[in-house]
């Protein structure tokens, strides 16, 4: 079976730049990366496909022979690499690792969360598993962001032992089964030749020794069942539902790995007055018919505190008046949104006979001037009767 040409496998021009070159690598290896595609055995070779490509074309010497007699340039011994097969995981890691920054995949933002362990120049590292908590804000805190302190039940590093395992300094011992390297290599006869596989040693678990001497208060893994007190700085402007995640402040993995994280989910707490809709506020007030017909000034509840707006005459009822700016701000942002005061007149159901006589003199009337003295005393006892 024929080999792919490499420039292909990346999707480069055979004029690339090894910058070029170096970026389209670091783009297949994320798409294909295993932590990202668990379980996926295409994705997997596709993996190891990109980084042998990557091997011959980001090298000068092997690229030329490459571009002038093609893979039987660059095949098996000819490579002093692993061009000719036989690649491992660890191989590709130990390798190409440091293009990612920070000497692996394991500190690339985007995998810390998947599997069990990872593995870093041919050693496994653990990965503790991450916790969800839910915290309930009210709208004040979430107008203006909230500081909150939650305790947490969760795993955490052995302080007799800081996380290692060992009782002392002196309880390690080479691991007999791979002899320190933390992993162990298969070499199988197929149509093909001699393939040469590596995997994780069942023995240690990948890192290439074994505790002789446990930490008692552990048991030798490194961790324990605790609390811990957590400060969480909020943004404003969250809502309900949103999560936010609170890096290495989940679970502690065991024997000094990569903590899990700290999944924090946002649930409202009903206001007593306050609608929320997005990032605007609704407000129902309701005024008297009195004072729809001559207009009043009103306090409005607002998560700034109360505010006073004039009701017009003549304000018509479902009249919606906006406030602006004094709605909840935008999550990282500088956007804020209104409040809107939706205005409903109180329509009393049961009135008594004299002030059904007030009514109908009212009904009856074309016109009432509010300066005039006689409907000054008329519109007061309105008033009276609706409150």
């Amino acid at each position: 079976m024929s080999k792919r040409d490499y420039y292909e496998i990346l999707e480069v021009s055979k004029g690339a730049s090894a910058e070029e070159i170096k970026k389209a690598y670091r783009k297949k290896a994320i798409k294909f990366h295993p932590d990202k595609n668990p379980g996926d055995s295409a994705a997997e070779e596709k993996f190891k496909e990109a980084a042998e490509a990557y091997e011959i074309l980001s090298n000068a010497e092997k690229r030329q022979r490459y571009d002038q007699f093609g893979h039987a340039g660059v095949g098996g011994a000819a490579s002093g690499g692993f061009g000719g097969g036989g690649m491992s995981m660890d191989d590709i890691f130990s390798h190409f690792g440091d293009i990612f920054g920070g000497g692996g995949f394991g500190g690339f933002s985007g995998f810390g969360g998947f599997g069990g362990g990872s593995s870093r120049g041919g050693r496994r590292v653990n990965k503790g598993s991450n916790l969800r908590v839910k915290v309930k804000l009210n709208l004040e805190e979430i107008a203006n962001g909230a500081e909150k302190k939650i305790k947490v039940k969760k795993y955490v590093e052995c302080s007799s032992c800081t996380g290692t395992g060992a009782a002392d300094s002196s309880s390690y011992s080479n691991c007999s089964t791979c002899h320190g390297s933390g992993q162990v290599t298969r070499v199988s006869n197929t149509i093909l030749g001699q393939m040469q596989t590596a995997s994780t040693c069942p023995t240690c678990g990948g890192e290439g020794k074994i505790i002789t001497n446990k930490c008692a208060p552990c048991a030798g893994e490194g961790i324990v069942r605790d609390e811990e007190i957590i400060s969480l700085n909020i943004p404003a402007g969250v809502e309900e539902g949103m999560q936010l995640s609170v890096s290495g402040k989940g679970n502690a993995a065991r024997r000094g790995g990569i903590n899990g994280d700290l999944l924090v989910l946002i649930e409202e707490e009903k206001h007593p007055d306050l609608v929320r809709d997005g990032n605007n506020l609704i407000y129902s007030l309701n005024i008297s018919i009195p004072d729809a017909i001559l207009g009043t000034p009103v306090e409005i509840p607002t998560v700034e505190g109360k505010v006073k707006v004039k009701i017009d005459p003549g304000t018509q009822p479902g009249k919606i008046l906006r406030l602006r700016g004094k709605g909840l701000p935008e999550v990282n942002s500088y956007g804020r949104g209104d409040l809107l005061v939706q205005i409903q007149v109180f329509i009393p159901k049961n009135i008594s006979k004299e002030d059904r006589k007030t009514i109908e003199k009212m009904q009856g009337s074309e016109s009432f001037d509010p300066s005039n003295g006689d409907n000054e005393s008329f519109f007061s006892r309105m008033k009276n009767m609706f409150e």
